[in-house]
């Protein structure tokens, strides 16, 4: 069994190589990967989602119990700026392989 660390660099080794921000996520913390559900977070990546969120924050939200959401988004933010993705790469010029970092380290924090 990998260290929950080895999730978070695989997932960040994984952005552009070959998956999206959303997919490096699901591919990293999902028990198996389904092809329909990895094609499902491509269309959610770069701020395809609903309401414009970062696709990494996006699929992490799917990794922690409803009740603690509220908690990662605020984890995350603090870390990249910013909860959006426009808002994130253009007001805060935070790297994507940042927020597919602190999107692991939110899944690890909070799906306790």
């Amino acid at each position: 069994m990998e260290k929950n660390t080895d999730k978070i660099e695989n997932a960040v080794a994984a952005f552009r190589n070959p998956y999206s921000c959303a997919q490096t996520i699901y591919a990293a913390f999902a028990d198996k990967i389904d092809e329909e559900k990895l094609a499902y977070y491509k269309a959610m990546s770069g701020g395809r989602s609903e309401g414009g969120f970062c696709g990494a924050l996006f699929a992490a939200r799917n990794f922690v119990p409803e009740e603690k959401r509220g908690e990662l988004d605020k984890f995350f933010e603090e870390n990249t700026g910013a909860l959006t993705c426009k808002e994130i790469k253009t007001k805060f010029k935070t790297p994507c392989a940042d927020c597919v970092k602190f999107a692991g380290m939110g899944i690890l924090k909070f799906s306790k």
